[in-house]
């Protein structure tokens, strides 16, 4: 197993470019299961999560080759229609093969998904949808079995704007007989990027990026040749990396547009951001100023970059409250800052900061994968060398971090435990 070993103290500086966006590429690869055509899909990042979609693909039916900087698919026989649990349990997004599976061959027997514990992120808004979409759902041994003649448009009101249910019920309508309208429809840019790949495909959507998708079911989707949207998750991690560390850091390859929450934050607690023709350029001062953050579903600030946040504010002047109302269990990294010199106090689902002058090195443990980025942060700016373990978590959502971290000047490697 690796560990991340950071001797901090360092002044980043320089350029880094994000990769595609994971939380995109998953659900773009998962719905090429709806065609028989041949996809060639650009800027799809190397990460744990990406092999394990791919291998559940091939074990579905799919030929993939690797062409360069593009990935090919092509799909025209769907060999079986079951996800089983060796493969889903270490990846909740690999209930996205549920509706492109249902939709195109009528059944789907999908393994109940692993993942991350940062809370409970239930599928039973994927499964009503697709109920109210004329599918026969139930759960035995593990497994979700699903199985239809053929999906039908329906009104689907969604309680909470789940972004893979969005995901999972907007591809499912794709190829469905009449109209599908999702309420409460998550509006996050990946849920736009998907949209997008499929509309290219032949898909008949519209209104994805506001809370009310329409779509208009078709007989056949075609394979495409597209590129997955940046990492806007990644980008704000080298932005909060480049603040905290008084560093003068470019972005690249990420508009404003997708971290408009993010970049506001930072400019409130003094960091100075320009858009450039390339990207973001960062700029942060001597110190800190401590800010108030409040998670939310996109265009909120994103859960996602919660725990690197509490890391810039563990170093901030003055009192920062961060509060989470995503998912419950995502404060697993405050022990670990705490282990680092950070003063910080849960109270229910809010995490109370208070500012102190200096973090140092300690050895730590990575609970999740935003976690595991929140403790990188944290080692970049303490004093002395910073050990992070479970790094595995790191590898699902980062594609070569500790590499580009290292071309911005910081002191950073991976090495075996």
């Amino acid at each position: 197993m690796d560990k991340i070993v950071i001797n901090g103290g360092n002044r980043l500086q320089g350029d880094v470019t994000v990769s595609g966006a994971k939380n995109a590429a998953l659900p773009i690869l998962a719905s090429t299961l709806l065609g028989s055509g041949e996809y060639h899909l650009r800027r799809i990042p190397r990460l744990i999560d990406v092999a394990t979609i791919r291998r559940l693909l091939v074990q579905l039916g799919a030929k993939i080759v690797d062409d360069g900087d593009s990935v090919v698919i092509e799909m025209k026989r769907i060999a079986n229609c079951q996800a089983p649990y060796e493969l889903v349990k270490t990846m909740r997004a690999s209930i996205l093969v549920l509706g492109p599976l249902v939709a195109r061959m009528g059944e789907a027997h999908v393994s109940l998904p692993g993942g991350c514990a940062i809370g409970a992120r239930p599928i039973n808004l994927h499964l009503t949808g697709l109920e109210k979409m004329g599918a026969e759902v139930k759960i035995e041994h593990g497994y979700v079995w699903v199985k239809t003649k053929r999906l039908r448009g329906a009104s689907i009101h969604l309680d909470v704007p789940s972004v893979t249910g969005t995901e999972n019920l907007m591809m499912a309508a794709t190829l469905a007989d009449g109209t599908t309208r999702i309420e409460n429809a998550a509006c996050e840019p990946e849920v736009v990027d998907l949209a997008q790949f499929l509309k290219k495909g032949g898909a008949r959507i519209s209104g994805a990026g506001t809370d009310v998708v329409t779509i208009e079911g078709v007989q056949q989707l075609y394979g495409v040749d597209y590129e997955v949207m940046p990492d806007r998750i990644e980008a704000g991690t080298y932005l909060a990396a480049g603040a905290i560390t008084g560093g003068d850091v470019l972005v690249c390859g990420c508009p404003s547009s997708y971290l408009e929450a993010v970049l506001s934050k930072l400019r409130e607690a003094g960091a100075k951001l320009k858009e450039e023709a390339k990207g973001i350029r960062v700029c942060g001062p001597k110190r800190l100023q401590s800010v108030d953050v409040k998670t939310s579903p996109y265009p909120g600030f994103p859960t996602d970059m919660q725990a690197q946040i509490m890391a810039v504010m563990s170093l901030a002047d003055g009192l920062s409250v961060i509060t989470e109302t995503v998912f419950e269990g995502r404060f697993g990294h405050v022990a670990e800052l705490r282990r680092m010199g950070a003063d910080i106090r849960i109270q229910g689902n809010q995490a109370v900061v208070q500012g102190v002058s200096r973090l140092t090195g300690a050895p730590v443990m990575a609970s999740d994968l935003r976690a595991s980025a929140s403790l990188i942060i944290a080692g970049l700016a303490a004093e002395g060398t910073t050990e992070v373990s479970r790094v595995y978590h790191l590898d699902r959502g980062y594609e070569q971090i500790e590499d580009k971290l290292v071309r911005l000047g910081a002191m950073i490697s991976r090495r075996k435990e």
